[in-house]
């Protein structure tokens, strides 16, 4: 019974009969084929304003490409000790970055907050000995499972915009962050002062398929070429579009997330004093202690530690497609313990 991560889901069958749809006849190249036109388009009304759109395969070349336009090679990017570019990217960020530093910083639910980060900005202040802050980047769900709030992606997009900062949001669970919310994407992204989203599809039930949102018209160019350069722009990428198409169809991304959401809340209650955060979308973090999380394991559930073995704690992850049965199991398990 899975619960290690929700890469691990398959495909969802309205986006593999996208991709064979699109497969029907020839089709323009790199970008300039009907279903990209069509993204543009939908994106930008899903967002409330024009943007530009960069499809790629994978959330570390959409991270990296993008914090690479935001920042220059001696520049520095403040995030959280525990974001994704941070630990989870092979030094991604640094190496399209041609340098890049990430300079991250504590915060409860793995949330970044506006006063921490004028305390960051304070730290960097002696000229040409230190790597300038360049940009700010956030995870939206944060590492830890939780929602930034409208206010608080505006606070710190007021910060960003003083200190002259770019503003960057991994959005790989962006869909669960927004069943969680209720809120209008625009709210939690050029509203509050994002330049570049990185939206995520792979997670939710798609194949290899990522898309940088670009708010701030003065970076389109630039990272234009970075993809390119960097072998992410597809010759075939309607394959990926055609993906994210079918997922805004009828809301499907957000029926989705909203189901695996639901599912971690069950989980979430019948863990309730083990809970290490608050469950706001498909992740379940847990703390029971070594014994506890053993005795998981041996009932036949698959997790992740989060943390050194010997903390005791899990990380729950539900799919968009999890199976019900397991969920119960798994809520059952929980509860006897």
């Amino acid at each position: 019974m899975n619960f290690a991560s929700d890469n691990t889901a398959g495909a969802h069958p309205a986006l593999l009969a996208a991709i064979a749809k699109a497969n029907e006849g020839a089709a323009p190249a790199y970008g300039e084929d009907p279903w990209s036109h069509q993204l543009v388009e939908k994106i930008s009304e899903l967002f409330e304003r024009p943007v530009k759109v960069f499809p790629v395969a994978t959330g570390t070349a959409a991270n990296s490409l993008s914090l690479a336009t935001l920042s220059p090679p001696w520049g520095t990017v403040l995030c959280h000790r525990e974001a994704h570019i941070e630990n989870d990217e092979c030094g991604a960020p640094e190496f399209f970055g041609g340098g890049l530093k990430l300079m991250p910083a504590e915060g409860s639910n793995a949330k970044l907050t506006a006063p921490q980060v004028e305390a960051m900005l304070s730290r960097t202040s002696r000229g040409v000995h230190t790597m300038p802050p360049k940009a700010l980047s956030i995870s939206q769900l944060s590492e830890r499972g939780c929602a930034y709030r409208p206010e608080e992606v505006a606070a710190l997009g007021a910060v960003a915009k003083r200190a002259k900062l770019g503003f960057h949001m991994d959005g790989a669970r962006f869909a669960n962050a927004l069943a969680f919310l209720e809120c209008k994407p625009a709210e939690v992204t050029w509203r509050a002062g994002v330049d570049i989203l990185c939206l995520g599809g792979t997670k939710n039930g798609a194949l290899a398929a990522e898309a940088i949102i670009v708010f701030n018209d003065q970076l389109a160019d630039e990272l234009a070429y970075r993809r390119k350069r960097s072998g992410q722009l597809f010759s075939k990428g309607r394959f990926i579009v055609a993906q994210f198409l079918a997922h805004f169809e009828d809301n499907l991304w957000l029926t989705l997330a909203g189901r695996a959401n639901a599912l971690a809340r069950r989980v979430g209650q019948a863990a309730k004093g083990y809970l290490s955060n608050p469950v706001e979308g498909n992740q379940v973090f847990i703390q029971p202690g070594p014994e506890k999380i053993a005795k998981l394991r041996q009932k036949g559930f698959h997790f992740y530690d989060w943390g050194p073995p010997e903390q005791g704690e899990g990380r729950l992850m539900i799919s968009y497609n999890q199976a019900e049965e397991d969920v119960e199991r798994l809520c059952d398990a929980l509860a006897a313990l």
